[in-house]
């Protein structure tokens, strides 16, 4: 027999054979999900670390996540991505199919303020969920830095410590401001016992970190994120009349060689256009890694009776 006569039958049997299941669906996570979710997201641990700081602090299941997690799962019933979706939107995938099944979900969700990810996915991301979706108030492009090696510190500054729930009226406002600075809504404006809740429960976690002198914050940093691979700090702030002086710098590198010594990396996203910071972080040890895209969404709109 021919060698294309062969070929033609081959092709003309493969007509009839069952077609590869590439299918996927869609779950809600529960905690049984945990440590399958957790392996799935630590392969890629700097760009999931705020998704397994959730987990590792409240579980899969829990309103303090403000959001519900998803699992995209094949027809073999291996996880394809993980998404928090909710107030803070975000997404890790390994397939386009999961990212439009995300996007999906993500149109109908009606409490989703910002949704932060890798440049490239979330451009992927906008191409399912923007015609439908909700109107776009602020788009960041943010450069996504990381420190393995911090600076040596040459003396230690006695007055930086960790906050206690004495600094939680110094320290609000100022969060609060550096919010609005990035999204354009402060949420002591509009929810501030929920807000005053989130950011006393950070400072009894021990995740907020403060130099204060005659009653003024000097310095501020926020462990948004605690995991062994990854430490996420956000909310860095110096007081304006501070800065220049290199007390922030001091600051921030007593703080990441503490931080060092239980985990592998330090991360921290930075808006584009704030050049000034950019200097501070790589002064710093801090390299960029990667480029983000943060989507801050437009309140939904109201219907009038």
């Amino acid at each position: 027999m021919s060698i294309a006569l062969l070929m033609n039958n081959v092709m003309t049997e493969n007509q009839f054979l069952p077609k590869a299941d590439v299918s996927v669906s869609v779950e809600t996570l529960t905690q049984k999900d945990e440590n399958e979710v957790l392996a799935f997201l630590t392969e890629r641990p700097i760009h999931t670390v705020c998704m397994v700081g959730f987990i590792r602090d409240n579980g899969l299941e829990s309103q303090l996540n403000r959001g519900t997690f998803y699992g995209c799962r094949n027809s073999e019933g291996r996880l394809e991505g993980v998404a928090l979706i909710g107030h803070t939107t975000l997404i890790e995938v390994r397939s386009d199919r999961a990212l439009k099944e995300f996007a999906l979900i993500a149109q109908i969700c009606s409490n989703t303020f910002m949704i932060m990810g890798e440049e490239e996915r979330i451009d992927q991301f906008w191409n399912h969920y923007a015609d439908d979706g909700r109107e776009i108030s602020i788009v960041c492009r943010e450069l996504l830095f990381e420190l393995r090696n911090p600076v040596k510190v040459r003396a230690e500054l006695s007055g930086f410590r960790q906050a206690t729930m004495a600094d939680l009226d110094l320290i609000a406002p100022v969060h609060a401001a550096m919010a609005e600075a990035e999204s354009g809504i402060n949420p002591l404006a509009v929810d501030p016992e929920g807000f005053c809740k989130r950011v006393a429960r950070r400072i009894s976690k021990g995740r907020v970190w403060v130099m204060v002198e005659d009653n003024q914050l000097i310095f501020k940093a926020d462990v948004q994120a605690d995991t062994p691979d990854v430490i996420y700090l956000e909310g860095i702030y110096v007081s304006p009349a501070r800065r220049g002086q290199g007390i922030g710098r001091r600051c921030l590198a007593q703080l990441t060689r503490e931080l060092l010594k239980r985990t592998k990396m330090i991360c921290v996203l930075v808006n584009e256009d704030n050049e000034r910071a950019h200097s501070f972080y790589r002064l710093s040890n801090f390299k960029l890694r990667d480029y983000y895209t943060t989507t801050f969404l437009a309140p939904p709109a109201t219907v009038a009776n």
